[in-house]
């Protein structure tokens, strides 16, 4: 006689929908180790007194998903990570302390966050304040291994809730709080690193600005990806007028030029200042100057995190908790090169000169010659 082998089922919650791409389970998701799904936000005021940032991600095959919660105030950036094994359920969107919602996609989120033992706790709602932004497709080999393949859409919009911050409660409206969310999805390094590394791969090399921007009567967006010479392999702009009274909002004027320029703090790999200057297709001229006014540490979201790195196995359910006090951050060590600085803004056009604010994010690894790098450690002189 022959026993049957019982074979567990791989069906989720998620197969209910129709939104199948492959005649697999959603479960499945191709067949790379490193395949991910992400949600990022962040969010401040004006004069960038509150900043936060957050970002929940998924690890079908990893059987990961991890969150992160941060505030910057006063010079201190308070960190609360999150990981649970997750048990193949991809729309259960909640780890621990930390949570988000579609409330209506593309347009409405929540996200939330309790952990009252931390006096760290937020209920927001995030509403866009244009039609998401879908980026060109990211693909780039380390070697001949595909170390990047991946699609994003950025979102400029609005929050309205509350943050509670140790012993301060912080009320936030569409008036006076705005901010970014994306959304991606692919491909990249997730989880432990590869022991064996590809002998043809050469030094390690990546250089990432990314600029959204919130302005009273424009929302903008830019992104680079470039090589060891400078040379662009991704990048993209877009303005967009937003119409608040409408569900349908203006369509984006993509540039068809964009450039930026930025000035190096020294003995770091971050910007002191930036400019940003794009041109449309009637050659209109549109120009953006950035101040960074304090970074945000994208370690605290896990991003080269030695211990809270995306993907990691942490157990079943683990937290922790930290706070970087920004001063004292050592900007030649490389886990504090990718950064988001919060920034004033200012569009130049011909409809007139309009103040913003934004962030400017910064990866820059490896040689870039522009900047004068040619080693994976050089720092601004």
């Amino acid at each position: 006689m022959f026993a049957l082998r019982t074979i567990p089922t791989m069906l989720t919650k998620a197969d209910d929908y129709p939104i199948h791409q492959t005649p697999e389970p959603i479960a499945y998701s191709g067949s790379d180790r490193n395949f991910y799904d992400r949600y990022f936000f962040n969010g401040y005021d004006p004069e960038g007194t509150l900043f936060f940032a957050a970002a929940l991600g998924v690890y079908p095959h990893l059987n990961i998903m991890d969150a992160s919660f941060c505030v910057v105030h006063e010079g201190i950036q308070y960190n609360l990570h999150a990981s649970k094994h997750l048990k193949m359920e991809r729309l259960d969107t909640q780890v621990g302390p930390i949570g988000v919602e579609v409330i209506e996609p593309l347009q409405c989120l929540s996200l939330t966050c309790d952990d009252a033992e931390q006096g760290l706790q937020a209920e927001l709602v995030f509403t866009g304040r244009h039609h998401p932004i879908e980026e060109p497709r990211f693909t780039q080999r380390t070697g001949t291994r595909m170390g990047m393949d991946s699609t994003r859409m950025t979102q400029n919009g609005n929050y309205q809730g509350w943050i509670k911050l140790k012993d301060k409660h912080f009320e936030l409206s569409t008036q006076n709080f705005r901010g970014t969310r994306d959304r991606s999805w692919g491909i990249r390094p997730v989880g432990k690193r590869d022991e064996q590394v590809n002998p043809d791969q050469g030094l390690p090399q990546f250089y990432w600005l990314w600029a959204p921007l919130n302005f009273d009567d424009y929302c903008s967006y830019y992104h680079l990806n470039a090589d060891a010479t400078g040379t662009p392999w991704n990048t993209k702009a877009v303005l967009v007028k937003p119409d608040q009274t409408s569900s349908h909002p203006d369509p984006h004027q993509e540039m068809s030029e964009q450039s930026s320029i930025l000035v190096m703090q020294k003995d770091s790999r971050h910007a002191a200042s930036a400019g940003l200057e794009f041109s449309d297709a009637q050659s209109r001229q549109y120009r953006i100057s950035l101040v960074p006014e304090f970074n945000f540490y994208m370690r605290g979201l896990g991003y080269g995190h030695p211990e809270w790195g995306h993907g990691l196995n942490h157990g079943d359910f683990a937290s922790a908790y930290e706070e970087y006090v920004l001063k004292d951050m050592d900007l030649s060590s490389t886990e504090h090169f990718h950064i988001q600085a919060f920034c004033k803004a200012e569009l130049a056009c011909n409809d007139g000169i309009f103040k913003g604010s934004g962030v400017l994010e910064q990866l820059i690894l490896g040689p870039y010659a522009p900047a004068g790098f040619n080693d994976i450690m050089d720092l601004a002189r």
